[in-house]
């Protein structure tokens, strides 16, 4: 791996043989584990600037119609997390010159908050060719942290390190990109952006405006309020193109009675064995990928494919030694008359990959000149813990990339298209749906994660009885199995939301992923709980759970800050309001100075705000909502299973708890806007760009 300092240069080509497309990689860590940014990527010609707003990828609009950009999303790391951008560079059209690599913050959040900034670019079998570390940051909060420019035929790289103070809106105007980023679109009820951030940048053009349609008269005090505002700038079209997504309601049936079923393009229920359920969900889901492009893309780019013409293939058979070998799948790509190919190995039911298929499969790759093996199972994989272990023979010159999906991902990605994001027509759509319909089914066996191991039951005893020593190692392995849990819930509230959700890991700087888990073992020992928090976008604040392995509850709960100087009794007040339709068993305790204060179940405190304030005067910091549940008894997929009580609780937290307090400050904040714009003085203000401050030019 080459380390790059700011300002170098290097060909790509001189440190791979195969660098047309790349994954390039921005990380980040915090001391609290919850720092966040988000990428983007802009395409510029000759002038230096884009040749229209469409070439700006960013959270909104996350890929290139040519496959040539692809935003990978986010994968959790010890303390942060890595956001990942596939790079066709075979498909960058010939007049754009250079690809900015750029990240940005929001919310008033600055880089110099986050440690260990960093950039990698790999190949597409995996192998990191590059890295450049920002150790500069301070006030801004956006940097460029890179860019891959063309000099004749080569690609290379530079090392740029520069921030701004002016965020994403100032570094995507300095490009030539037309950004409104007063976050009007919230209060005026348009589309949230789906990092949730509802003030998050949004990119007009200058095409031809697109009607809007007559608007009922408004009411009095808000004709006044318009009339007192400063005319606006018309907004226009996004530059994501229209796409079509599913309601989240379905449409009423046409069946006689709830017994009808409705005819499906993938049947389940006569599934009778493993093997039946492996070659049907490897044939569904390979053909699901083949015929809906952005599917295929998505699934197949973070693993270094190109953007072409995919084939998929089941049961093939290839030569190996005395006996052939029949993998379960194979990818082709075809892109510029050029191959990528992967073997897929297929496990469903909760059935364990086989390590000796696995390397089987691995040398036939590497003699045949294959890209990539891609295992599919209901595990979900971990840093620094392989599903499978597998030799590489390093005098080989082609390099083969031994990738992983779960189940959980493929349905989240899914989920994602058809729900939120959006596919290329209603056919491709309907398909997602369909295939989706199919992994839930109870007779797939692609349900994702579903076992918590052999060790489960014996630490779950040792923990009742007193006798599980710190050191344990199957303390360690419960702790895997509850990271591949929580991140599991992760993709499926993701999914179901469109948002952003990660695990958050809060781990001292240096400390590794077997370390971690061997601490975490060690306190699971001591205490008996197993912790975990989760950051999920449009939150007011982290989610943690926590199961106590004693007592045998599940507790879901979120710390919620007292603004500043605010009075006592008016925020117990205001949160009695904002939890107005939440349960009646929900658990408020108050935060006195980093210490628990008075508590007592929102039915008791409803009559009474007043009653969870501390006697003394001491001052509160926030107040600590909470809700508790049964944990299920047994390890895997039966209703009182521990997997599907974890499932069940952060659902009703989010739903019942979350959902009204976002709303409750969407509110606050609409009113606010509503306020200030009554305030300012009806005079127009002439239009000019926010200042921009480029920091370490």
């Amino acid at each position: 791996m080459r380390e790059m300092t700011k300002g170098a240069n290097v060909g790509l080509a001189d440190l791979s043989d195969d660098a047309g497309t790349v994954i390039a990689a921005l990380s980040w860590s915090s001391a609290t584990g919850d720092g966040d940014a988000d990428v983007s990527v802009l395409l510029l010609d000759r002038s230096g600037k884009v040749r229209s707003d469409a070439d700006f990828f960013y959270y909104n609009n996350p890929a290139a119609a040519d496959g040539s950009v692809q935003l990978l999303g986010k994968t959790p790391t010890d303390g942060g997390s890595e956001d990942r951008i596939g790079l066709d560079l075979t498909a960058v059209p010939e007049d754009v010159e250079r690809l900015v690599v750029a990240a940005s913050r929001y919310g008033g959040s600055r880089f110099g908050d986050l440690d260990d900034l960093r950039m990698t670019v790999s190949d597409r079998s995996g192998e990191v060719l590059l890295g450049f570390s920002i150790t500069d940051a301070s006030v801004e909060s956006a940097f460029i942290f890179g860019e891959l420019y063309r000099r004749g035929t080569e690609w290379k790289y530079r090392a740029i390190g520069q921030g701004y103070e002016t965020g994403l809106a100032g570094l995507a105007t300095d490009f030539g990109i037309d950004v409104d980023d007063e976050g009007e679109g919230a209060a005026e009820g348009e589309e949230v952006s789906a990092s949730g951030d509802a003030g998050g940048p949004v990119v007009e053009q200058a095409a031809e405006p697109v009607p809007a349609p007559a608007p009922s008269a408004p009411p009095q005090e808000t004709r006044e309020a318009v009339a007192a505002a400063p005319p606006k700038r018309a907004r226009g079209p996004r530059t994501a193109k229209k796409k079509v997504t599913l309601p989240a309601v379905a449409t009423k049936s046409l069946a006689e009675n709830d017994a009808w079923r409705a005819a499906r393009l993938f049947p389940a229920s006569n599934l009778k064995s493993d093997k039946e359920r492996e070659v049907r969900a490897t044939s569904v889901l390979l053909s699901v990928m083949a015929q809906v492009p952005e599917f295929g893309r998505r699934l197949t780019a973070a693993f270094g494919a190109p953007a072409g013409r995919m084939q998929t293939f089941t049961e093939v058979s290839l030569p190996h030694g005395d006996t052939p070998k029949r993998p379960d799948g194979v990818i082709r790509v075809e892109r510029a008359g050029k191959l990528w190919t992967a073997l897929v190995e297929t496990k469903t039911n909760g059935n364990a990959l086989k390590p000796e298929q696995v390397q089987n499969y691995m040398d036939i790759a590497a003699r045949r000149g294959y890209e990539a093996v891609i295992t599919l199972s209901n595990d979900v994989a971990l840093e620094g813990s392989p599903l499978v272990e597998v030799k590489t023979d390093g005098r080989r010159k082609h390099k083969v990339a031994l990738r992983h999906l779960s189940w959980a991902e493929v349905a989240h990605q899914a989920q994602m298209l058809i729900r939120h994001e959006g596919v290329g027509n209603a056919a491709h759509a309907w398909l997602l749906q369909e295939l989706l319909h199919y992994l839930q089914h109870e007779n797939s066996g692609c349900h994702g994660f579903q076992n918590m191991g052999p060790s489960w039951v014996p630490v779950r005893n040792g923990i009742d009885e007193e006798t599980l020593s710190q050191g344990d190692p199957r303390a360690v392995e419960v702790v895997e199995s509850w990271e591949r849990l929580i991140r599991q819930v992760c993709l499926r509230l993701g999914g179901e939301l469109g948002q952003k959700a990660l695990p958050v890991q809060r781990t001292q700087r240096g400390t590794t992923a077997l370390s971690r888990r061997a601490e975490h073992a060690d306190r699971l020992c001591e205490e008996g709980r197993l912790a975990a928090e989760l950051r999920v976008d449009g939150s007011p604040g982290t989610i943690t759970i926590v199961a106590d392995l004693r007592t045998g509850k599940l507790r879901t709960s979120v710390e919620i800050p007292v603004p500043e100087g605010a009075y006592p009794l008016t925020s117990a007040k205001r949160l009695m309001r904002q939890l107005a339709d939440a349960p009646a068993d929900l658990h408020v305790e108050t935060l006195v100075e980093g210490q628990s204060g008075p508590r007592g179940t929102l039915e008791r405190l409803r009559p009474e705000p007043g009653d969870v304030l501390p006697r003394d005067g001491s001052r509160i910091t926030g107040f600590r909502l909470s809700l508790f549940k049964g944990m299920g008894a047994t390890r895997g997929n039966a209703e009182s299973g521990f997997i599907r009580s974890v499932d069940n609780a952060v659902d009703r937290f989010h739903s019942h708890v979350i959902v009204h307090l976002a709303q409750a400050d969407r509110r606050t904040a609409r009113r606010a806007s509503a306020q200030a714009a009554v305030s300012v003085p009806s005079a127009p203000v002439p239009e000019q760009s926010a200042p921009r401050t480029p920091v370490g030019a």
